[in-house]
């Protein structure tokens, strides 16, 4: 197992206590102690260490001994647990924790082969996982890229958005070989292909929509409004954004690069994932007000659902499965995959069995399955809907 060495500043608003030295000497290596601090906790030592030893591999004694001054200073906070909701459909949840500890393993997709691709943002990496086998294999990509998401390509090539160092990547698995595009936007985010042929993505931070052509290499940028995050193609080819800066819904034409946007009621709204159901209905996450809605193109119409754990449960991910709508609660702890009914206006909901956070993307499988992810425990997963 390798780990990695991360650029942070360590802090020192931790309680004294014994293990606190090596809990700065270890544990804010990679990120400062508010994650500590924020944090859910956990009503063990053992819990504490099942987390920890996904990011660092360390002597048993430190492990141990961090294990102990963390369970007995951040213990749980049982305000954070989900409210789950019973229901007849079932599930099986499969999750595969990848070789690199640390890299924050995150946005799982299938390739044409059955394969599944995942981009490890903190180690500069895509990572291929067949999940018949288990087998896992990591590429390495320019170490300034840190990829936030990556995307299959029909030709078998994955794409990546280079989050660090303001380009879009092409990787070839059969050479390892990669192939950067520049980008204006300092932070490409989230991509996704267009039946055009066409790479379309958001970047967050330089508010800014961008199309690439893979043949040609041209990159074409705009503007938008603030916080561009989820994209997604609709069936009848406009590409759909989500805003996580402002209340808004925004539809890119994919030629003219025109953008038209909706308001969503309440100016706290923050968007950051949508999907698009058979009848062109755009459904979203309303994350800072634990609520998912349902924009209606054609009239502007939107109805929101509050969320069953509530407003502090920050819906994140999302996606569209025949019609009903899955996504998940990432303010709670464990991380709740939730399942919306529209036409029954019905929720199930069941607790992720590593959820400490958080699924921050899906994508559906060709068999109609769910892939998920948990950045912090390192693990990609399988939902097999039955």
């Amino acid at each position: 197992m390798l780990t990695l060495s991360c650029l942070a500043t360590a802090q020192s608003g931790l309680p004294e206590g014994a293990g606190r030295d090596l809990v700065l000497a270890h544990c804010t290596s990679c990120h400062g102690t508010a994650q500590i601090e924020r944090s859910a906790g956990f009503g063990s030592a053992a819990e504490w260490q099942g987390l920890f030893s996904t990011m660092i591999k360390l002597p048993r004694a430190q492990s141990e001994t961090i294990a102990a001054y963390l369970a007995e200073h951040f213990p749980e906070d049982a305000s954070r647990r989900p409210t789950l909701v019973a229901g007849d459909t079932q599930i099986d949840i499969i999750e595969w924790m990848v070789p690199t500890l640390g890299q924050r393993s995150r946005d799982p997709v299938e390739a044409k082969d059955g394969s599944i691709w995942w981009t490890g943002m903190w180690a500069s990496l895509a990572g291929r996982l067949d999940p018949k086998t288990g087998e896992m294999e990591e590429f390495l990509l320019p170490p300034a890229a840190r990829p936030h998401t990556v995307v299959p390509a029909d030709d078998g090539s994955i794409w990546y958005t280079g989050n660090s160092n303001a380009t879009i990547g092409r990787l070839d698995p059969e050479t390892g070989l990669v192939t950067e595009f520049k980008t204006k936007a300092r932070d490409p985010h989230s991509a996704t292909f267009h039946p055009n042929g066409n790479l379309y993505f958001t970047a967050q931070g330089a508010g800014m929509l961008g199309r690439v052509n893979p043949l040609s290499g041209e990159v074409t940028e705009i503007d938008t409004e603030p916080r561009p995050y989820g994209i997604q193609v609709a069936p009848d080819g406009m590409v759909w954004v989500a805003y996580n800066g402002i209340n808004k819904l925004g539809r890119l034409d994919p030629d003219s690069l025109e953008v038209t946007y909706f308001d969503v009621p309440d100016p706290r709204t923050r968007i950051r994932r949508l999907d698009i159901d058979s009848k062109g209905d755009v459904w979203f996450v309303n994350s800072t007000l634990g609520k998912i809605g349902r924009l209606n193109p054609e009239t502007g119409v939107i109805t929101q659902w509050d969320s069953p754990s509530g407003e502090s449960s920050h819906p994140y991910a999302l996606a569209v499965i025949d019609d009903v709508i899955w996504y998940n609660e990432s303010g709670m702890r464990p991380d709740a995959l939730v399942r919306f009914d529209p036409t029954a206006e019905r929720f199930q909901s069941w607790a992720i069995p590593s959820g400490v956070g958080i699924v921050r993307n899906v994508w559906v499988t060709e068999a109609g399955d769910l892939l998920i992810h948990q950045t912090s425990s390192n693990r990609i997963g399988l939902v097999k809907i039955k």
